[in-house]
């Protein structure tokens, strides 16, 4: 498959830049949820926002369906041919993409990630059976989107934007919904799981469970918010994101 990164990514490359963050979104998100990021970060930092078909610039193209598909072609997309150290960041159904792109690198010997971050999701290996919100009405979908608080009400309450976005949330929780964990060799490399003190859909106290996916000890953050803390306490997730990768960028100076 013939890959072209700028489609995939939304980017600001810079003559500074000593560490890639690679941003997954959530389900039904795109690269514009990580836009703003790159200003509040440090310009060490190069904020690489992955743009899945069915959004943003790429609104026209048909979703993926197959989480397999997506890691695969991912693994080339993040291959940008040069050595400038990299890191992951899902969050949601995008830390569950990150993780498994983790392992697919892993398994392959390709370059991997400095550090994994996952936030605000469960554990792969302990994910229970999904709701099947796909195969939701619209109505019955677009009401389990509020539930999630992250969608702005007034996107939601716009039936043509909604018609234009619901086939892509379907197949984003698709992926979610028919996940299936397969055990192999633990990742070989740090990870951090940010999680909010009141998400109803991913308990805190359950987060711990990453632990079970590493080889390394892992680093477990707690922030004030529901399911989508990375908004209502950004500043708080960058500042202790950008605390781990400026160390990661100093250790390696």
């Amino acid at each position: 498959m013939n890959i072209e990164p700028n489609r995939w990514l939304v980017r600001q490359p810079g003559a500074q830049r000593r560490m890639r963050l690679f941003c997954f979104s959530y389900a039904g998100g795109s690269a514009a949820s990580y836009y703003a990021w790159q200003a509040a970060l440090d310009p060490a930092i190069e904020v690489c926002a992955i743009q899945l078909p069915g959004r943003g610039a790429r609104l026209g193209e048909p979703p993926m369906r197959s989480l397999a598909l997506v890691v695969e072609t991912l693994a080339q997309v993040i291959d940008l041919g040069d050595e400038l150290p990299f890191a992951f960041f899902g969050h949601s159904l995008g830390g569950l993409l990150a993780f498994e792109l983790a392992r697919y690198c892993q398994r392959r010997g390709g370059p991997m990630p400095e550090r994994l971050f996952v936030s605000g999701s469960v554990a792969p290996r302990r994910r229970l059976l999904s709701r099947r919100l796909h195969e939701l009405g619209d109505a019955d979908l677009i009401a389990a989107l509020r539930q999630y608080n992250g969608a702005p009400a007034a996107a939601l309450d716009e039936p043509e934007l909604m018609a234009l976005m619901l086939p892509t949330v379907r197949a984003d929780f698709a992926l979610a919904a028919d996940y299936e964990y397969r055990s192999g060799p633990l990742l070989a490399l740090p990870v951090s799981v940010y999680g909010g003190d009141r998400d109803p859909h991913v308990a805190f106290e359950d987060l711990s469970n990453w632990q079970d996916e590493t080889t390394e000890t892992i680093r477990l953050h707690r922030f004030a918010g529901d399911h989508f803390f990375i908004q209502s306490a950004r500043d708080a997730v960058l500042a202790q994101m950008q605390a781990e990768l400026m160390q990661m960028i100093e250790a390696a100076a």
